[in-house]
């Protein structure tokens, strides 16, 4: 699944990258200054989101898109987490809330 993930992404003009975090490994709340795409290769992730006290649940091969500013913590399942990700100029998903693409 891996190449066509990162195919796909690239294929859309991104330029993905990779990263990986062991089971339950956690990420305080933060922000960026530039969008952010996010794909699952494995495992699972939950995206907490502090100003709507909600989350959103990435399985593998869900997409995650992340405009610029939004404050979001993350913990890794208890089986890790294998992700693409790219990054956008800030405002390139302007108008989008956070938002999860299952099955992608």
């Amino acid at each position: 699944m891996t190449v066509d993930l990162a195919r796909r992404l690239r294929d859309e003009g991104l330029d993905p990258s990779g990263w990986a975090n062991g089971p339950n490994d956690r990420y305080p709340a933060h922000d960026h200054r530039f969008d952010k795409v996010i794909v699952v290769e494995r495992g699972s992730i939950r995206f907490g989101l502090p100003a709507s006290h909600t989350g959103i649940d990435l399985v593998a091969g869900d997409r995650l898109e992340l405009p610029a500013g939004t404050s979001h913590d993350a913990t890794v399942s208890a089986d890790g987490v294998a992700c693409l990700e790219a990054h956008l100029p800030a405002g390139s998903l302007a108008g989008l809330a956070p938002r999860r693409s299952g099955s992608w």
